[in-house]
């Protein structure tokens, strides 16, 4: 990977007072699959996990993080559901190991008392509907684990959705995708609809009776990305009450950098800045307002990161940069923290009903407590031995993928991925992100 920028872009001289962050999407689970091996040492060493540690997320005021349990979608089957065990598991590792730094959290109740602690509040998110094979018992099993919300599809279409980054087979939802929004309701789960066809994006905003989140993904007026969110669909956004979180992806915020990469990234790459991100929050707060707008960097889920943003300390620059165009402190605080805050507090009631009376259910503190001593047997690089049965029904370990790279379009990439995967189970995808 290429090392972060470390550049402090705006001039924090006149900076904003500091501001918490309640981030969408950050994939360190799968860069310590990818380069680590599943060790959680060494995380706030930056020659270790550049984009993420601890220290870092001090510096960028991080109060809450959805940590993504992603799982490329050329795993599937069994060896999906397994993967994404394994990658639940290293989120418990990772948290258990920095217990002064980090709190597992599963409620929304869960995330205030970690913030009140001054650590940050860990939640999960599924990245990818083929992850739950076609199980609503699989998608509630990673729900009762902690994962608060699934994106729908990743950059590829698969068995009940389309992915705006693939050819649509569905019209958007199935039959099934469908029954999946409703039981996501039902269970609390919020939908992300990051990566999604336009379609699924509109008939699931049509269906949902809870707000959705877009986790990672920009303003499509700014940027005609396949991944970034179209005007008509974030019209809707403030009726369904939800919030779109802006991403630092390169090639997602800046239109040249799309062009450079659709080209073939030949020659330099156009420099990406933290004041091209700050367009698309205009743009966004301009044209939807500013309770639905928040942020979600997909740190650690590409090789490089705007100018200014190179790592999960550098949410201040942002701030900065908004403040100097005009945003109050109350309007930062709501894309920093708030609204996403926000969303997931509606779900806490259909999500306290599914776990059982708060009386059964037990909080994230005691559910941590009772792991910590399987989760760390499992060793450094390991997995622990009673991670669930689920994942237990086949081999994954055949199923590594490497995703570096920006262009999030796996159109171009999934042929060779599936020709890779049947030979030998690898999936190389450069210029993908997660």
């Amino acid at each position: 990977m290429t090392a972060p920028d470390t550049a402090a872009a705006p001039d924090t001289a006149s900076a904003p007072e500091a501001v918490d962050v309640f981030d969408g999407h950050n994939d360190l689970a799968w860069y310590l699959r990818e380069e680590r091996d599943y060790s959680v040492e060494g995380l706030n060493d930056p020659s270790v996990s550049p984009f993420t540690t601890m220290d870092q997320l001090a510096a960028g005021h991080v109060a809450a993080q959805y940590w993504s349990v992603y799982v490329h979608s050329s795993i599937t089957g069994a060896d999906a559901i397994k993967a994404t065990w394994e990658q639940i598991d290293a989120v418990r590792r990772f948290v258990t190991a920095y217990p002064e730094r980090l709190a597992f959290a599963r409620t929304a109740a869960d995330v205030r008392a970690a913030r009140t602690a001054g650590k940050v509040a860990s939640l999960m998110g599924v990245e990818g509907g083929q992850q739950i094979d076609e199980s609503l018992a699989v998608l509630r099993s990673y729900a009762r684990a902690g994962a608060r919300y699934m994106t729908l599809t990743w950059s590829t279409t698969h068995s009940w959705a389309d992915s705006a980054t693939d050819e649509p087979v569905h019209g958007g939802l199935s039959a099934f995708g469908r029954e999946v929004v409703a039981e996501m309701n039902r269970i609390g789960m919020i939908l992300d609809l990051s990566h999604v066809a336009p379609s699924v994006m509109h008939q699931s905003l049509d269906q949902s009776r809870l707000p959705v989140l877009f986790t990672h993904s920009c303003a499509y007026g700014l940027n005609p990305h396949p991944r970034n969110i179209p005007d008509d669909v974030l019209d809707r956004v403030p009726g369904n009450g939800g919030v779109a979180m802006m991403t630092f992806v390169p090639s997602f915020v800046s239109n040249a950098r799309r062009e450079w990469v659709d080209a073939g990234e030949q020659g330099t790459a156009p420099e990406v800045t933290v004041a091209q991100v700050a367009d698309h929050c205009d743009y966004v707060r301009e044209r939807i307002g500013i309770d639905h707008i928040g942020l979600g960097g997909d740190i650690c889920g590409v090789d490089e990161l705007p100018t200014g943003l190179g790592d999960a300390g550098q949410y201040p620059n942002l701030f900065a940069e908004l403040a100097s165009r005009g945003w109050s402190q109350t309007d930062l605080r709501k894309i920093g923290f708030d609204n996403a805050m926000r969303v997931l507090d509606a779900h806490e009631d259909a999500y306290a009903a599914f776990l059982g009376s708060a009386d059964e259910a037990p909080s994230a503190a005691n559910v941590t407590s009772a792991d910590n001593g399987r989760a760390a047997s499992a060793g450094e690089g390991g997995v622990a031995a009673n991670t669930a049965s689920a994942a237990n029904t086949a081999s994954a370990a055949n199923g590594s993928a490497a995703s570096a790279g920006e262009g999030g379009v796996a159109a171009n990439t999934a042929s060779a991925a599936n020709a890779a995967s049947a030979a030998n189970g690898s999936a190389a995808s450069a210029g993908v992100e997660s």
